[in-house]
């Protein structure tokens, strides 16, 4: 890392979707959870955040294993595509 290079770790990934029970429209409530499970990789994400040094993630995804529906797991990559910025602020 001292040298410029980013580390990659490796994780295992879930995509869940939740919605309030009853639905208004285009309800902004909805929440997308896409949680990371680490399975290799553990002391370069340590050292890393030590460091204060990004870390490179190489996620797999069990689409089939999650809660989101066939809709919106179709939408994962074009949404992970999108820059941070935006990612952040949903535009």
């Amino acid at each position: 890392m001292e040298q410029g290079t980013v580390p990659t770790v490796v994780a295992v990934s879930t995509l869940d979707v939740c919605r309030p029970a009853i639905s208004f429209g285009d309800d902004p409530s909805v929440h997308w959870g896409l949680t990371h499970f680490l399975l290799d990789g553990h002391h370069k994400l340590e050292a890393a955040a030590t460091a204060g040094r990004p870390v490179r993630l190489l996620s797999l995804p069990t689409l089939g294993e999650s809660l989101a529906g066939a809709d919106d797991r179709a939408r994962l990559p074009a949404l992970r595509a999108q820059p941070r910025s935006a990612r952040a602020t949903g535009t």
